[in-house]
């Protein structure tokens, strides 16, 4: 067995069984394990800590796959945490209330760097690790047990994999090619979904409970919804009987998708209207002319993908929420998110709040939002928990 002993001092992290190690807690490597390959990891002084892939490019060294000694890593362990994955959302009963949902997600199911999300009958993997592309045969064979699976596709298109020393990677992995467009269904609605070019894996699954939140909170409002991409809380917004919608959206292929999500829906178009513009500067056109919504919805993309963005992130989501809060009408209300997993809770709610004075308004905060469950938290992995979010009230 290829073996990682750590720095005196460094095993803190894996003791509270947070799974990364970081190149600088690694003393010496015994063996040549290859990238991807099993590791057992000891402390300075020999004690086992773990069992892992070894990734000699990414900082991260090692990614645990268990701190059990009595657990071996090969194809009974990778059908076990799959089994338990898909047994989660069963018992969560999440099929029940949609056919799109993410599957496996990633540290947060004992899985680091794989995402397998469910659209309908098709699956669509995120190798992100050089842990899951070693085993990734092996993963594969599992899934295709799944009941109801016809196919797997991969979307590992993403520049994480770059850390890894891996190549993107996109095409079909097993079975059937999914259509260039797949309809799934949420809580009544029905959306139609890009998963060989879209967002993520193709849609923000992880936005599901806060898009219902959204539709209960809409009969009778104007909604302004920022960062629309396909329409996901602009249809839950006229689901729930707002009298009209603006998406803002700066792709036009994607304002074409949400006319398209409209019809599937049968709503009336009027309700509706679908603007191309930069949120940033139509937020400010619309402060000039004195437009206001009753409801408006700030659900931007990553603003800091290194902790060096921070700063500069930060100043952007106080920008859009200032201007969010002069759109609102006193009583209104605003649901802001951030997806960026290096904003804490605290700094986010610091900033929503910065917001709000500067547009000088005073704000009830009504409620924390986060992910949807099909995307759990690990209790001692913060890093789990990505998506934060706030709903807030314009009192004066």
């Amino acid at each position: 067995m290829n073996r990682v002993i750590l720095q005196k001092g460094r095993e803190r992290s894996l003791l509270r069984r947070h799974p990364w190690i970081f190149s600088g807690a690694v003393n010496h490597l015994e063996g040549a394990p290859q990238p991807g390959e099993t590791v057992e990891v000891s402390s300075a002084d020999g004690r086992f800590l773990g069992r892992g892939a070894y990734s000699p490019i990414s900082q991260i060294r090692v990614r645990i796959w268990t701190f059990d000694e009595q657990e071996e890593i090969g194809q009974s362990f990778f059908q076990r945490r799959l089994e338990n994955a898909r047994a989660r959302r069963e018992a969560l009963q999440i099929p029940r209330q949609t056919n799109a949902f993410r599957l496996v997600s990633a540290e947060a199911d004992g899985l680091p760097g794989l995402i397998v999300d469910r659209y309908g009958d098709f699956l669509v993997c995120q190798f992100l690790s050089v842990g899951v592309v070693y085993w990734q045969e092996t993963i594969l064979e599992q899934l295709q047990t799944f009941p109801g699976v016809r196919g797997i596709y991969e979307r590992s298109d993403v520049e994480v994999r770059k850390k890894e020393g891996l190549q993107p990677c996109r095409g079909l992995l097993w079975g059937e090619e999914p259509p260039e467009l797949i309809e799934i269904e949420e809580h009544g609605l029905k959306f139609l979904v890009d998963v060989k070019h879209g967002h993520k894996t193709g849609f923000y699954l992880d936005q599901r409970v806060n898009r219902q939140l959204v539709s209960s909170c809409s009969a009778d409002a104007e909604v302004l919804n920022c960062f629309a991409y396909t329409g996901g809380f602009g249809l839950a917004a006229l689901q729930g009987k707002a009298s009209h919608v603006t998406n803002v959206e700066d792709v036009a292929g994607l304002l074409s998708l949400i006319d398209k999500n409209v019809q599937l829906n049968g709503i009336a178009e009027h309700r509706c209207t679908n603007v191309k513009a930069d949120v940033f500067q139509l937020l400010r056109q619309y402060a000039e002319a004195g437009r206001t919504f009753d409801l408006i919805i700030l659900d931007p993309p990553k603003f800091a993908e290194a902790k060096s963005h921070l700063i500069r992130a930060s100043r952007g989501y106080k920008d859009i929420n200032r201007l969010a809060f002069k759109l609102l009408r006193p009583g209104g209300l605003l649901f802001t998110f951030s997806c960026s997993g290096l904003m804490n809770v605290e700094l986010f709610q610091k900033i929503v709040a910065d917001g709000a004075i500067d547009a000088g308004c005073d704000v009830q905060m009504l409620q924390w939002l986060g992910q949807s469950p099909d995307h759990p938290v690990k209790l001692h992995i913060p890093e789990s928990l990505y998506l934060k979010g706030l709903i807030g009230v314009k009192v004066a």
